[in-house]
């Protein structure tokens, strides 16, 4: 498996993300966006095409951040999707993803920072991707908005802040608005480029500090992670296989 990478900031770290390819031995590739990094030219270099967040929306425009180009983005996991490529969008990457097939993204009722519960809809209790979540499970976020639907989206799971936490799009494609990847480095990062987050934490209900971010244990969500991308894999695999036999 070649698992390519689209990262937008370096404290946007694939994290766990990262890990799990790295613990399995797969091909890892970058797109470090905010170093200047191009995105691949073709999709026939990568297997797996993973979009990660940022603080940057799908209507940003290069005359705010001129290393992000939303439309590239777009079009590049609309040809994944085209070419049956697993494709992942994480946050940013989850709207990004919900826009290039069409469905605009929309602002979250609440900011979300720090570690909450998820809980599975009937769609997601009933996907063995899922299985193993159980019906309520604490994961990561940090975020403001959420991935639009298309015709066909499922909802996986919710939040009591944000009703689109996990979207399939296709049983390849998913959308995370949730931040399954977080580790306690990646955490400290993203503390360090928050401050003004934390400055008006009392505002919202669902923003926790730095301290209490720090003392949270990421280590099972990261677990869960693993399984989900493995069997996703199979999915994925299997599918490339049916369609090499002409099935």
């Amino acid at each position: 498996m070649r698992v390519h990478f689209v990262v937008h900031e370096y404290f946007e770290a694939p994290g766990a993300y990262e890990d799990w390819a790295n613990k399995i031995g797969y091909q890892t590739t970058f797109s470090l966006i905010y170093q200047g990094d191009k995105l691949p030219d073709v999709v026939d270099d990568f297997d797996f095409l993973i979009v990660m967040g940022g603080p940057q929306s799908p209507a940003t425009k290069t005359t705010e951040c001129a290393y992000f180009d939303t439309e590239a983005e777009q079009q590049l996991i609309a040809k994944a999707i085209a070419a049956n490529k697993a494709v992942i969008g994480i946050c940013l990457g989850a709207q990004l993803t919900g826009v290039a097939l069409g469905a605009p993204f929309e602002h979250s009722p609440e900011k979300e920072i720090g570690k909450y519960p998820i809980t599975l809809t009937t769609e997601g209790a009933k996907n063995d991707k899922f299985s193993h979540f159980g019906s309520v499970l604490e994961v990561g976020h940090w975020h403001n908005d959420m991935p639009g639907l298309t015709p066909d989206a499922k909802i996986i799971a919710f939040s009591e802040g944000c009703p689109r936490q996990i979207i399939e799009y296709s049983d390849i494609v998913y959308g995370f608005q949730c931040h399954m990847e977080l580790t306690k480095d990646v955490v400290e990062l993203l503390i360090k480029h928050s401050q003004k987050d934390f400055d008006e934490a009392e505002e919202y209900k669902f923003v926790q500090t730095p301290d209490i971010l720090r003392s949270h244990d990421y280590s099972e969500m990261n677990d869960k992670l693993f399984v989900f991308l493995d069997k996703l894999t199979e999915t994925y695999l299997d599918k490339t296989k049916m369609s090499q036999n002409g099935a």
